[in-house]
């Protein structure tokens, strides 16, 4: 189904963790590969005669021939997407030794056909007839005539066709769905409450993104368009052979969907209901009926991320598959249709099992994977990792939602009413769609959810004691009146920390539709209610909070006012109940190099002391200038002076000192005195007055302390006739210390360079040379780390790893200094900021002190006119404006960025991102002004 805006609906970030390789810490040499483009024509339908033309694109690895025959793949797109959404993931398998099929699927890009939902006479038949295209290439590993040794992988709307296929086709060796449906009408009309009506609450928002994507392509053929850009995907082309899809003309509000499938979205479009034809359709377009004839084993990979498709839906998969007794194996991840792919470190992971599922069943070359059940969860900010950082854990066997433990949690309050406005609007907000990871990055995280006052009730649980781990589907006990007899309600759990903010772990919302109400809550039965499954750490301090809500934009609600009446459980309270899981901690590659990063470091302390320890008299004798004070002080810069020949004064009575473990930014305009104070510190220039002390010790030229010091200030300055790794060597060998000294592999690991550490220098790019000075700054891994614009030449992707590195760096009582003019790296790499003008410090102390809290933010909303002119109402905003992206640029003043958002709705205008302005940037401008010297000093 649908993928998400951030990457083609899935296409792009539903792929998330497709596939790369066996390990995660080192990545084998790219084997070269073949990739030619074709127009399959297949014959599918009812009858199998129907003839579409499929734009596919095969990659062949280097080796395979009909001799050394490959083991293949079929590469499956989320929806939206084409075989171009895939092409990173098709040519990675294909450097590990695989076939690989990819190709557009009918409805989309350059494809002709019309979309009938992975439908088993048409797409999953297309598939099929892949199959067989796969059988007669004979560089492709067969099993037997007309039996290719495959295995099936896609993403969302791929994932279910997988499974699909695989239910349809034994010839199917082996399926990796990922992000998938179980059964598409549950799905689309959600009913969480036990003994409710079979039809639940329609999700509007998600099915009217996916309806949207399937008919957007619309438009002339030939028509010169080229690459759709707003979806990615192909515009059909009458010059590549492929015919445009019949019909797709005559009905511009379907776009290439099949007639029928087109009338049935707009019948429950328009009524929220959906008939027995759109079930049965729905359903049809599931795996559901097709799970119980698979054989072949099946990794099923789901995101807790997730409104679309939650992780019940691969927990039903998980057990009609198991049932039969055939291999499956579950993991989570914190990506998902609305959180994209994740960190780095959970897409490795996935990427790991992937490689493992992969090469046992369809390679057939690595150990059988095992049966362990894996998941993970956000465990705060890392530099690099896409803002965050999961853990990950693993148990012997699958639990399913329930968990292996439970935590009842008493929440309590009395029955309140509750209104449902005319129309539903304004309504409350749960989640974006495809929208959440942007609401997480934005700074306001969960804070942009957003009740209605008179729309909702809450019922609050003690504060906890201890941390619970919720791993699975929450269940609470709710009542209900109603004077229409029916009623439509949202339950939600949010976890609120001692300050009152209140977050909704993954955006998830259980959408209830009651029948049979009574009019009188005293005569209202308890119905149980399971929300859907989230991990999630609830803290010690916090408390649960069970929230009853009438209206929720990404869902359906009745047109007619109406007023209920809710409550909790039996007696104005009731037990929460939380599923809990405790696993083994899976060790990450950044994990594995700190531990050895720890045990050299230890190795390193006990060679010290043992050198103490022999030469302690030795050094009693020598008389050792040290201020006691200062002595496990990296830095502390004091009164510094620099005058230059002819009366110019670069630094005048600067005064700083930099901690053990903090990572400290040198900020200033160019000409203000950063290059030259860095250039003091590091014994290239005396200072005309004040000194600097390096724990305890004096600098200046050739100070014994300089030892202790790695620094990159001058820029990278190498001898050209020689390797990388031989100009590390030279420079460490003229320090004078023993090899065993230097930390030759970690260094070389930092610089990241590859084989190409064993090129001249001479052949270097600038970003290359400055990447290898940067790794011989940190050869010995010295106590203090100072480093003159350490990115500069460096590409994104590189100085978001830089980012990472420095952090890092400064653990176990190491500490760095970087001087850089790029605010938005020293904002998110550095815990201090030392601001200097005009030679003189303006401004010191953490980031945040210096930063303060901007209430300037970004709104992008629906109706731009409407939101303005509620803002210029609000009491309390200070200003609003449009930037030239057609955002509000507004100054909140004293208004919380969840009361705007709140407004926003009450006001019936569509959010869809909110994000507070770049803050680093504000201050430094407030201290120096926009005005810089030209002096060249920087």
């Amino acid at each position: 189904m649908p993928a998400t805006r951030g990457g083609r609906l899935v296409a792009g970030g539903a792929a998330v963790a497709l596939v790369a390789a066996l390990g995660w810490a080192v990545w084998p040499t790219p084997a070269p590969y073949t990739a030619t483009e074709a127009v399959v024509t297949v014959r599918s339908g009812p009858d199998g005669a129907e003839p579409v033309a499929l734009d596919t694109t095969f990659y062949l690895p280097a080796g395979a021939s009909t001799g050394a025959p490959a083991p293949a793949v079929l590469l499956a797109h989320g929806f939206g997407g084409s075989k171009r959404s895939v092409a990173a993931d098709a040519e990675e398998l294909a450097t590990q030794g695989y076939a690989v099929l990819a190709w557009t699927a009918r409805g989309f890009g350059r494809s002709g056909g019309q979309i009938q939902l992975n439908d088993p006479d048409y797409e999953v038949r297309d598939a099929q007839r892949l199959l067989d295209w796969l059988a007669a290439q004979p560089q492709v590993r067969r099993d037997a005539a007309g039996d290719p040794r495959v295995g099936v992988v896609g993403g969302s709307y791929g994932g279910a066709l997988a499974l699909s296929l695989a239910g349809l086709d034994r010839r199917v060796d082996a399926v990796v769905p990922m992000i998938t449906w179980n059964d598409l009408a549950r799905a689309f009309l959600p009913q969480s409450a036990a003994g409710g009506p079979a039809q639940g609450v329609f999700k509007k928002a998600w099915a009217a993104s996916f309806f949207g994507r399937g008919s957007e392509t619309v438009g002339p053929v030939g028509d010169g368009a080229g690459p759709d850009a707003a979806s990615g995907a192909d515009v059909p082309d009458a010059a590549a052979g492929l015919p445009e899809p019949a019909g797709r003309r005559a009905d511009p509000a379907c776009g290439r969907f099949a007639p029928a499938l087109c009338a049935i979205y707009q019948r429950l479009a328009v009524t929220g209901r959906a008939d027995a034809e759109a079930l049965a359709r729905l359903r049809r377009a599931s795996p559901a009926p097709l799970l119980g004839r698979i054989n072949a084993p099946v990794l099923l990979v789901q995101g807790a991320g997730d409104t679309l498709f939650p992780l019940a839906e691969a927990d039903a998969n998980f057990r009609a598959i198991h049932a039969d007794g055939t291999p499956v194996r579950v993991a989570w991840h914190t990506g998902g249709h609305d959180a994209g792919p994740g960190p780095t470190s959970d897409t490795d992971r996935i990427k790991a099992l992937t490689g493992q599922w992969l090469g046992h069943y369809v390679k057939r070359e690595l150990a059988a994977p095992p049966a362990s059940f894996t998941w993970s969860r956000v465990a705060g900010f890392a530099i690099g990792e896409r803002g965050l950082v999961a853990t990950g854990y693993h148990v012997d066997d699958y639990p399913g939602l329930t968990g292996q433990g439970a935590a009842a949690l008493a929440v309590a309050g009395p029955p309140r009413p509750v209104a449902n406005p005319p129309a539903g609007l304004p309504a409350g907000i749960s989640s974006l769609p495809g929208l959440g990871a942007v609401a997480a990055l934005s700074g306001v995280g969960d804070a942009v959810t957003a009740d209605i006052a008179g729309q909702h009730a809450t019922f609050d649980s003690e504060p906890l004691t201890e941390p619970i781990d919720a791993v699975g589907a929450p269940r609470v006990t709710i009542r209900a009146a109603s004077p229409t007899g029916e009623a439509v309600l949202f339950v939600k759990i949010h976890d609120v920390d001692p300050s009152g903010r209140a977050s909704l772990p993954g955006g998830q919302v259980a959408p209830v539709r009651l029948t049979g109400l009574p009019t009188n809550i005293g005569a209202a039965r308890p119905v149980e209610v399971t929300l859907p499954a989230i991990v999630h750490r609830f803290e010690a301090g916090h408390h649960a909070r069970i929230t009853i809500a009438t209206t929720d934009q990404a869902y359906a609600v009745p047109v007619e006012p109406v007023t209920y009446t809710v409550g909790i459980g039996a007696a104005d309270s009731a037990a929460l109940t939380l599923p809990t899981l405790v696993g083994e901690p899976i060790a990450t590659g950044a994990q594995i190099w700190l531990y050895v990063l720890v045990g050299l470091l230890v190795a390193v302390a006990i060679g010290v002391l043992v050198v103490v320890l022999l030469l302690g008299a030795r050094r009693r004798r020598v008389a050792v200038t040290v201020e006691a004070p200062f002595e496990q002080t990296p830095l502390v810069v004091r009164g510094l002076r620099k005058e230059y020949p002819g009366g110019f004064v670069a630094v005048e009575g600067v005064d700083f000192t930099v901690e053990r473990g903090q990572v400290v930014g040198l900020l200033g305009p160019n000409g203000a005195g950063k290059t030259t104070t860095l250039r003091v510190l590091m014994g290239l220039t005396r200072a005309t007055a004040g000194d600097a002390l390096v724990f305890g010790h004096r600098l200046g030229p050739g100070a014994p302390v300089l030892s202790r010091v790695g620094a990159l200030v001058e820029g990278p300055g190498f001898l050209p006739h020689l390797s990388g790794v031989d100009n590390l060597s030279a420079y460490w060998h003229a320090t004078g210390r023993p090899d065993d000294a230097a930390f030759f592999e970690e260094a070389l690991d930092i610089a990241g360079l590859g084989d190409s550490v064993h090129r001249k220098v001479g052949t270097y790019s600038h970003g290359m040379k400055q990447r290898l000075a940067i790794a011989q700054a940190m050869l010995g891994l010295p106590d203090l780390l100072v480093l003159d614009e350490p990115t500069d030449g460096l590409d994104p992707p590189q100085i978001a790893a830089m980012r990472k590195v420095l952090r890092r760096y400064a653990t176990d009582g190491r500490a760095v200094l970087v001087s850089s003019h790029l605010l938005a790296e020293v904002e998110q790499t550095c815990s201090h900021v030392i601001v200097v003008h005009k030679g003189a410090v303006v401004a010191s102390g953490p980031v945040d002190d210096i930063v303060g809290d901007s209430p300037t933010t970004y709104f992008t909303v629906g109706d731009t006119a409407a939101a303005m002119a509620m803002f210029d109402k609000m009491a309390g905003v200070v200003s609003v404006a449009i930037d030239d992206t057609d955002n509000l640029v507004v100054d909140l003043g004293t208004v919380p960025r969840g009361a705007a958002v709140a407004a926003l709705v009450r006001a019936g205008v569509r959010v869809e991102r909110v994000v507070p302005r770049r803050r680093l940037e504000d201050a430094f401008l407030a201290l120096v002004g926009e005005q810089t010297r030209g002096s060249g000093d920087r």
